[in-house]
């Protein structure tokens, strides 16, 4: 059986004086000041992480170019593998981003802007280096595909884009299982209901990609401790468990959650 994996992510800013700054917040709003990348990087691996993630969360809503020579000194710093996303919208951009450092891309407003680019980034660098990423937000309405039950009413998971800034109108489930028929390797599943509350992962939305798709997913928004993974993985069948805040103060450390998981059968590398 193929391990479980425990993923620590840091969103990534500009701060005032431009330089690159991580920040937590919740439901993607109220962002604090929480440290630097490239010290957080090198303080994961050493962790014993099994994957980094980092995110430039202003990228594409303020319409830049990823911060690639951020990205180039945290890849110097991590010896795991490295997704980075946040402005990428272009073949180009994914070229540059692995050639800074990264070993995959996550993408999510240009995907769902122009889906050929899944296509042509899996086509050209080989599908493992393309993690789809949805920011998704529960609809409690008539128009989407796809419906679960969430605290005993139906509803369907809506696509975002620009920080959850915007809908789109797309159903999750419907463009999960696009983006693997166009190649994407992996699906990276952001909930912006869960997102920064540590009041756990969005199971039911989890559950619905997990069942739809062969594609490996990460869950990721909600992680309050280890008792999260543990039911991300044992009632959604997610592959890989993503958290922030909690590794970030310091409240559990990366070993303290896979020997909670080891425990519980749930198979991870310590």
């Amino acid at each position: 059986m193929l391990t479980k994996r425990i993923i620590p992510c840091i969103d990534v800013d500009l701060d005032e004086d431009g330089n690159a700054a991580v920040y937590t917040g919740v439901h993607f709003e109220d962002l604090k000041y929480t440290g630097d990348p490239v010290e957080m990087a090198k303080r994961y691996n050493e962790a014993g992480a099994d994957e980094f993630v980092f995110l430039d969360i202003t990228a594409s809503s303020d319409g830049r170019e990823t911060m690639l020579d951020t990205v180039s000194k945290v890849a110097d710093e991590v010896f795991i593998p490295l997704t980075v996303g946040g402005g990428i919208r272009t073949r180009e951009d994914i070229k540059e981003t692995l050639r800074a450092g990264a070993d995959k891309v996550s993408i999510n407003t240009a995907a769902l802007s122009r889906p050929e680019l899944v296509t042509e980034g899996a086509t050209a660098f080989g599908s493992q280096c393309i993690v789809i990423s949805v920011d998704a937000q529960r609809r409690f309405d008539e128009d989407g595909e796809y419906y679960a039950q969430v605290d005993g009413e139906s509803c369907w998971f809506e696509c975002t884009v620009k920080g959850g800034r915007e809908g789109t109108d797309v159903d999750v489930v419907a463009w999960a299982k696009e983006a693997e028929e166009r190649g994407a390797g992996e699906l990276f599943v952001n909930s912006i209901d869960a997102d920064g509350t540590k009041d756990g992962y969005d199971v039911p939305l989890t559950k619905a990609v997990c069942d739809s798709v062969s594609t490996p997913v990460i869950a990721s928004s909600g992680c309050g401790g280890p008792e999260d993974a543990y039911e991300v993985f044992a009632d959604a069948g997610a592959d890989a468990a993503l958290a922030a805040s909690i590794f970030h103060f310091e409240e559990y450390t990366i070993r303290e959650v896979k020997e909670y998981l080891a425990d519980r059968d749930v198979p991870v590398r310590l």
